[in-house]
């Protein structure tokens, strides 16, 4: 049994109150050794958390004893060590970056539970539509798939055209853990698509459920795995060394910090380069040091709330936190 747990989830619920939540949702975290990636906004939640198997179920029983919350669907993974190095809870505008006029609480695209969606796949009608960024879909991807040459949902608008021959088609969308697809199904409704689809907790949600069949290549996360393992049933490395050319699923942060290009690389190439994707950028002098990952940790965003939040806003967030514990039991 591996010893700690990283978890993936989103929702979509308003909060009113979003620096207030956050300094309580950042308290409990630090109190329970919970590290990871969670953003707050006025539309809801989206968190990558890792810890211990005990600490990340205080941390589930937390997020869903808001009543807010209470039917997020959490995906749970194991893993050999804390998938995070720092803890981040950051207040943003959206908890997925779109900029498109939508609202998945009003409209979304209908959703397809894992089973559902494994059943669909060799359907001659049904066309999959990679949500994810450019840099996601090069190291893995379903079968047949379309992709766009996007860095970000905020591109998307600039490639429906695309697609629009398929209007009438029956389109399934599908990302990393279901967020993005609740907006970028929900815009392709708002484009006149009739028949809109999205894999509900996304392939992460369908490996751990249904195995990963027809899912090539692996998975690229937002922690410090850089990418997973999905298919157990019969999988392919689709992506090739960015250096060499050689076939490597091994993602790699180009070491160049100005560059940060999203690469695969083989960890021969990977030491050749000192973690470069190019000779330009192995000769930058300020490039950060490459231990064999790939990875670098995200610099702060300043919010200290432990060393920040005076003593009796602090003993106040805590007096809550545990009347909302005496509640549920």
């Amino acid at each position: 049994m591996k010893p700690y747990n990283v978890i993936l989830y989103y929702c979509y619920a308003p909060i009113e109150d979003t620096e207030t939540y956050r300094d309580e949702h950042h308290l409990f975290c630090v109190e329970n050794n919970l590290l990871g990636r969670i953003i707050i906004a006025p539309e809801g939640l989206n968190g990558t958390v890792s810890g211990t198997p005990e600490d990340c179920k205080a941390y589930m029983e937390y997020v869903r004893s808001d009543p807010r919350f209470a039917h997020v669907a959490f995906k749970i993974e194991a893993h050999d060590r804390p998938a995070f190095q720092k803890l981040h809870v950051r207040v943003k505008d959206e908890i997925v970056n779109s900029d498109l006029p939508v609202n998945p609480l009003e409209q979304t695209g209908k959703h397809l539970e894992p089973s559902e969606f494994k059943a669909l796949l060799n359907d001659p009608d049904v066309v999959l539509v990679d949500m994810r960024s450019d840099y996601e879909h090069e190291v893995g991807k379903f079968k047949g798939a379309i992709t766009f040459d996007m860095h970000n949902l905020r591109e998307l608008p600039e490639h429906i055209h695309e697609i629009e021959h398929l209007k009438d088609k029956k389109i399934i969308t599908y990302c990393t853990g279901g967020i993005k697809c609740e907006k970028a199904s929900a815009y392709l409704i708002h484009q006149g698509f009739s028949d809109v689809y999205q894999l509900h907790g996304g392939i992460i949600r369908y490996g751990l459920e249904e195995g990963g069949e027809n899912f090539d290549g692996k998975c690229y996360v937002f922690d410090n795995r850089i990418t997973v393992d999905v298919n157990r049933v019969n999988p392919v490395v689709i992506s090739k060394c960015h250096i060499c050319g050689t076939p490597s699923d091994r993602m790699v942060n180009c070491a160049n910090a100005a560059c940060n290009e999203h690469v695969p690389i083989c960890e021969d190439c990977g030491w050749k380069m000192e973690g470069a994707c190019s000779q330009s950028c192995k000769e930058k002098p300020d490039k950060r040091p490459y231990d064999g990952t790939g990875y670098y940790v995200s610099k702060s965003n300043h919010y200290q709330p432990i060393q920040g939040l005076k003593s009796q806003k602090r003993n106040l967030i805590k007096m809550k936190l545990a009347e909302r514990a005496a509640q549920k039991s």
